[in-house]
């Protein structure tokens, strides 16, 4: 049973991180987000992964793109061990990498123009990004001199491959093998979240009465619509806040119309007032 709480899981105490891991028993995994982007290359067993209300059975070395803030939540077939890469990112790791030739956050990008999360090589013989997973995998049985550094070399070859093949279109972003019937709502109050978003004016966007639209969107995503809009517009307000938006012009930015009640739900949700989040950011640079 999903409950409606949706944590944060997992810490970045770097611009980058890289795990390999191999699980033969792995809990059920509840909706939650992380402050950072995350990319999770899968290698073998059964999972089921929904990421904003779209659900994707995966395949062998899909690579899947979670974007800070999103929610998501993944079920996994213990009979069948789990085996995948993952890589956490800071936004800083990608902008150390920009020029105005390139971008290597450029794949996030064409993923959400796409509104996919998972993207797929056509051919794994002939792939060159299949080549620089396969690389990258091979890596971690390597202990060698500067063994960690070299993962990183490897891990920023896979990013050019993957943003190589995504703007040469030589991946599939995948359709949702499950389609939910909360997506087109998820996608419509991610687009509008500045705006004004309540019950009603959104079962009037669907044409559904509201008494199906919140049982429905609770029984598909495991928390209840208000819920889902008041935490999106808490993390669109932490991001504007840690982009050095004030956190008065933070509040009304992220659709909140009332600072008392905006300041009350911070500190609910994050454990800390806007200031501090905008003074811990500060000690940490």
């Amino acid at each position: 049973m999903i409950t409606e709480t949706c944590e944060k899981k997992g810490y970045l105490n770097s611009e980058f991180r890289l795990f390999h891991l191999t699980d033969k028993e792995t809990r059920e995994i509840k909706t939650h987000y992380h402050d950072f982007d995350k990319i999770t290359i899968f290698i073998k067993g059964k999972v089921s992964y929904m990421v904003e209300g779209r659900t994707y059975e995966l395949r062998p070395y899909d690579i899947v793109l979670v974007k800070h803030s999103d929610m998501h939540r993944l079920t996994v077939d213990n009979a069948q061990v789990y085996e995948r890469i993952i890589v956490y990112i800071s936004p800083n790791f990608m902008n150390a990498y920009k020029t105005g030739d390139y971008d290597l956050s450029f794949c996030f990008q064409k993923a959400q123009a796409e509104h996919s999360n998972v993207l797929r090589i056509p051919s794994l013989e002939k792939s060159s990004l299949f080549n620089a997973i396969v690389r990258l995998e091979r890596s971690f049985s390597d202990n060698g001199y500067a063994a960690e550094l070299y993962r990183q070399v490897l891990f920023l070859e896979f990013m050019v491959h993957l943003n190589r093949a995504a703007l040469k279109n030589r991946l599939e972003f995948i359709d949702t093998e499950q389609r939910s019937k909360a997506a087109g709502i998820l996608q419509y109050i991610n687009d509008n979240l500045t705006e004004e978003l309540n019950v009603d004016c959104i079962a009037h966007a669907f044409f559904v009465s509201k008494y199906y639209l919140m049982r429905q969107f609770k029984q598909e995503t495991g928390y209840t619509l208000g819920n889902y809009i008041s935490r999106k517009r808490l993390l669109l307000a932490k991001e504007l806040i840690l982009s050095g938006v004030p956190g008065t012009q933070a509040c009304f930015d992220c659709g909140y119309k009332d600072y008392s009640t905006f300041l009350r739900a911070y500190r609910r949700l994050f454990g800390e007032s806007p200031r501090e989040t905008l003074s811990q950011m500060s000690a940490g640079t």
